[in-house]
């Protein structure tokens, strides 16, 4: 894969590129100006001004001079040009920096994707030229390059002045043949209800533009060969059973999400070029690997996609007039539960948002995680905390033992973009009423706002059930040989696995009456688990003849 890096002036600079494709960047070489505006650019981001410079010059009649009088960040951004996904790409422009406070930076601002920021100038009395190569990344459709002007002084001295010009954006079109070998140690490994890709690039005479990742859930084992010409597009519903993702350059992928106690197969096929000239290695055996996800459970998960009625989860106030409140616009999906001790100015308050009680004595490897935002204030007055013996309605913050777990997530560094604050171990604090809760304090010093989304308690189902268990969940026949009847008041779900966790059979569960057919099952004791809809769980053995 290759690297960003940075030339200064030497005669191999001249010939270090040879790419076949147009310029992308019209007016690039600074030589069309228009009443002191260089055409096809806009100056923007703080106090920055641009002139053409007719002296100071890369090559041509004209460059572009930039000085700025704030140390705040200055853009100077081209004209908007179409881009492929997949293609390699050669960025690159020219700045004469001999200042020793300005800086200018090579940046690409992609429209559906992320954007890429290069390296810095250096401080020197000669041309120098800033290169980025690399592929389009995956859903690029656009974009514009953008060079960044910085002051670095400790002490700012009013002005900063760097010169650039010759600025290339090109597309290689050059086809390529298929690649040489298939990508060596491709690899599936579960991580709870995910799995990681992981593979050792394609080596050879010709290597890969990027890759072809194929999964299916192992319902039946049947990838679809890419055709040479025809690109597979990305695909990641896996309401069919299978998806595909296209990979550039070195990255790996994770799927998240899946169903527990599954088995998922994926093959990888390396190409070459894009759109109608892509050109897939099929030929020989392409690498494939299967994982299983864990046996897990979603004991709760609160996902904020409705107002607070709704919500599992309970707030709480103790000290304040703020509360936690729905927010319908924000999470991931939105909808998420907010709380900020700030109305026009800030208060002292005291919020708990409190989960429901959690019977956690049927399960191994619990885990508690969540999604969250924080601005403004810090992270100082934001708790998360866990309880065995809350009776689930006093006021929390004096009643109940309260165990501070804050320490093990992942707090957010300032922003509204959520964050994965990562799934902590709970299973030290597991009894028959667990409680969890997130509590919320500011003071009139100072207020953060915190949202949260997306809260999971996953558990894997333990084998050893007890007798307390068996008695919640009416089944007859009981040993039974081809099928069984299961009463429950209300509907919902039934999952039957084996005493070593997999899972043999996901079915409805009828309101009154169900009977589920076993004839697939072998001899042997299984373990029955149902939830009803109102999150009622129930929890049987079953042995079949």
């Amino acid at each position: 894969m290759k690297k960003n890096y940075l030339f200064s002036l030497a005669l191999t600079l001249i010939v270090s590129f040879t790419l076949t494709g147009q310029n992308l960047v019209v007016n690039g070489d600074f030589e069309n100006w228009t009443d002191g505006v260089a055409d096809n650019w806009l100056a923007d981001g703080g106090a920055v001004e641009i002139n053409q410079n007719t002296t100071t010059i890369q090559s041509g009649s004209s460059s572009c001079e930039a000085t700025w009088t704030s140390q705040d960040n200055q853009y100077f951004t081209s004209d908007l040009f179409n881009v492929t996904s997949g293609i390699e790409i050669n960025a690159n422009f020219w700045v004469y920096d001999n200042d020793i406070a300005g800086r200018a930076r090579l940046c690409i601002i992609y429209e559906g994707a992320d954007n890429y920021y290069g390296d810095y100038s250096s401080d020197m009395d000669e041309w120098q030229q800033l290169v980025y190569t690399e592929f389009v990344p995956d859903g690029a459709t656009s974009a514009t390059f953008q060079i960044r002007f910085y002051d670095i002084s400790d002490d700012w001295d009013g002005d900063a002045t760097v010169i650039v010009d010759n600025v290339v954006f090109e597309q290689n079109t050059t086809v390529y043949p298929e690649p040489s070998n298939y990508p060596t140690e491709f690899a599936a490994t579960a991580a709870g209800l995910g799995i990681n890709l992981t593979w050792v690039e394609s080596a050879g005479d010709q290597l890969p533009t990027g890759y072809l990742v194929l999964g299916e859930k192992l319902v039946t084992r049947s990838f679809d060969v890419p055709v040479d010409g025809v690109p597979v597009e990305n695909d990641m519903d896996w309401s069919d059973n299978k998806v595909s993702i296209n990979v550039i350059g070195d990255v790996q992928v994770a799927f998240d999400g899946l169903e527990a106690n599954t088995a998922y197969a994926f093959t990888i096929y390396p190409f070459t070029n894009s759109s109608a000239d892509i050109n897939y290695k099929t030929d020989g055996s392409a690498p494939d690997a299967t994982a299983t996800t864990a046996n897990l459970t979603t004991i709760n998960a609160e996902g904020f996609d409705n107002e607070l009625s709704a919500w599992t989860w309970t707030p709480y106030n103790v000290l304040g007039d703020q509360v936690w409140e729905w927010a319908d616009t924000y999470g991931n999906p939105p909808g998420c539960a907010k709380m900020t001790g700030y109305d026009g100015a800030a208060f002292d308050n005291e919020d708990w948002l409190i989960s429901p009680s959690l019977d956690l004595t049927a399960y191994n490897d619990v885990t508690f995680g969540f999604e969250q935002a924080r601005n403004y204030g810090s992270n100082d007055g934001l708790f998360v905390k866990i309880s065995t013996d809350y009776d689930g309605s006093s006021d929390p913050s004096t009643s109940g033992t309260w165990t501070d777990i804050s320490d093990s997530y992942i707090w957010h560094e300032g922003g509204w973009d959520f964050i994965d604050a990562g799934s902590v171990d709970i299973s030290a604090y597991s009894s028959a009423a667990t409680h969890i809760a997130f509590i919320f304090t500011s003071t009139t010093d100072g207020s953060a706002t915190w949202e949260l989304d997306n809260l999971k308690v996953l558990g894997v189902l333990n084998t050893g059930i007890n007798g307390n268990n068996i008695q919640k969940l009416s089944i007859y026949p009981n040993p039974a040989t081809s099928s069984i009847n299961i009463v429950s008041n209300l509907a919902g779900t039934i999952k039957i696995t084996s005493v070593s966790g997999m899972l043999m059979i996901e079915d409805k569960l009828n309101a009154g009456s169900s009977s589920i057919n076993i004839e697939e099952l072998n001899s042997g004791l299984y373990i029955i688990e149902t939830i009803d809809d109102s999150g009622l769980r129930s929890i049987g053995k079953l042995t079949v003849r």
